[in-house]
């Protein structure tokens, strides 16, 4: 409870009556206690506050930079192009592009999850 600063009223206290970030604590502290090699984090600030969402960015950047591979999955635009070294693009059931953050505009990585590879340039788009 104290390495995640999950808050608590009571000890006893049921996930369940918990705040929406505490939620999201709770489970992030459940999945890590394994020490896991990969973590897929699949919209994992959806819903939450700004400082739930600081903290689940930051738990990313610990595990990235301790050795863990980390998948993001989000279609948050900031989340991705400040937490990806690498960023794929799937549309349709296909990888449209993979781009370093500094290679991609927010816009061009909108065009491409929206299926508008023919606005991007050809040499951009990997087939």
């Amino acid at each position: 409870v104290d390495d995640y600063s999950i808050r608590l009223s009571n000890v006893d206290d049921l996930a369940s009556t918990l705040s929406g970030g505490n939620q999201q604590k709770v489970v992030v502290a459940r999945e890590l206690a394994t020490g896991p090699k990969l973590v897929i984090a699949a919209q994992p600030t959806r819903g939450l506050d700004v400082g739930a969402t600081e903290y689940i960015h930051n738990v990313l950047i610990a595990l990235r930079d301790s050795g863990v591979a980390v998948l993001l999955v989000s279609a948050e635009l900031d989340e991705i192009m400040n937490l990806a070294d690498r960023i794929g693009v799937i549309y349709d059931g296909r990888i449209v592009a993979v781009k370093a953050p500094g290679e991609a505009t927010q816009t061009e990585l909108g065009l491409l999850m929206a299926g508008h590879a023919d606005e991007t340039s050809k040499e951009e788009v990997v087939a």
